[in-house]
């Protein structure tokens, strides 16, 4: 995992010490999602479509936060 460099979403607060769900986005062909609570643990790989996919399932289909 250590070619990826995680990020945070914005909306986690933005402390350092939130606990949240990180991002990837840096490696071509892959989206890597982990819990911060855990950067050494696991990580799902996604495709750029399924990851797109699934923030628009999340986002209602339209845009907006379901």
């Amino acid at each position: 995992m250590s070619q990826f460099v995680f990020r945070k979403s914005g909306h986690s607060g933005g402390q350092p010490d939130s606990q949240c769900v990180e991002v990837a986005d840096n490696v071509t062909a892959t989206v890597a999602v982990r819990d911060s609570k855990e950067p050494g643990g696991p990580c799902i790989r996604l495709s750029p479509a399924a990851w797109s996919a699934f923030l628009s399932t999340l986002r209602g289909g339209d845009g907006r936060a379901a």
